[in-house]
């Protein structure tokens, strides 16, 4: 069994932290990714927010900014990597791309394809109106060059089980290269369920030697999930962003809690939490000097 790649994701892109405590500002998230890496975290997963105070402190992709958060934690935690979010509806790309030029950072989540992204309430009206969260090639061709050229390590978010297959097609046409790195977004109400169950077909269906790791979306059903996706031999991820709950049911506050219930589940699954030189070598990244 091959080590496991821990990773925290700190804040998500909508979580209002008038209501939930998700850190913010670069003192906020210097703290937590502080707390994840302590907790055993080698790799940190960011979104930037507007610093403004007020109005649930949206999602900004100000380069400034995220250069403050990047710099900050970097700063606090220099041999923690970093995996900046690209995350962005519709075709203009222009503000991810400058969070990248600005913050340099290891590694970048790329979006591989398109979703449905919808939600019920319980009396059938919709959670909030119906949207497609679009990824066409176009889009998708215009991160990896920018990641290739920089030098960033793409992360593929697969949300639903035609992208897993998708990114097959995207290494072949060039748009991808050795060695694939993909993560299976399960929990999205319309996408992959978050179920341990189909962990082994969606690992059927990834190219030979891809690297891949869980992001369980939901509350106590993505413990499970994580457990055999270290049986499986992939990485897993959590923090505020996935999940408030700890496998107990009792609500988290800190990314850190969530960390240690993560590492917990990996030596419970008879794995052991990669270290960052462990890490770095798994992302084809230099050792540090």
């Amino acid at each position: 069994m091959r080590k496991t790649v821990v990773t925290c994701a700190l804040t998500g892109v909508l979580t209002d932290p008038d209501v939930h405590k998700v850190p913010v500002t670069p003192q906020e998230m210097a703290d937590h990714a502080e707390q994840a890496w302590n907790a055993g975290a080698t790799i940190v997963h960011i979104h930037f927010r507007d610093q403004t105070p007020g109005w649930g402190r949206m999602p900004s992709w100000q380069p400034e900014v995220a250069k403050q958060i990047s710099d900050a934690i970097r700063a606090r935690c220099p041999r923690l990597l970093q995996n900046f979010s690209t995350g962005v509806m519709g075709a203009d790309i222009a503000g991810p791309l400058a969070c990248l030029e600005a913050g340099r950072p290891e590694i970048a989540a790329l979006n591989a394809g398109s979703l449905n992204y919808l939600k019920l309430r319980s009396n059938g009206e919709w959670a909030w109106p119906p949207m497609v969260f679009e990824n066409p090639v176009e889009k998708i061709q215009a991160f990896t060059e920018t990641m290739h050229r920089l030098g960033i390590v793409p992360e593929s978010e697969c949300f639903d089980t035609g992208i897993v297959r998708s990114v097959a097609m995207f290494q072949k046409s060039g748009l991808l290269h050795s060695p694939l790195h993909l993560s299976l977004v399960m929990g999205v109400d319309s996408g992959m369920p978050c179920d341990p169950e189909w962990l082994p077909l969606l690992v059927r269906e990834m190219p030979a030697g891809a690297q891949w790791q869980t992001i369980g979306i939901g509350r106590q059903e993505v413990w499970p999930l994580h457990r055999r996706a270290v049986e499986l031999g992939g990485h897993v991820r959590t923090g505020l962003e996935d999940t408030f709950y700890l496998p107990d049911g009792k609500k988290a506050t800190t990314n850190g809690e969530l960390v240690q219930a993560l590492v917990r589940t990996v030596h419970d699954a008879g794995g052991e939490v990669a270290g960052i030189e462990e890490t770095r070598a798994l992302y084809h990244l230099p050792p540090q000097p």
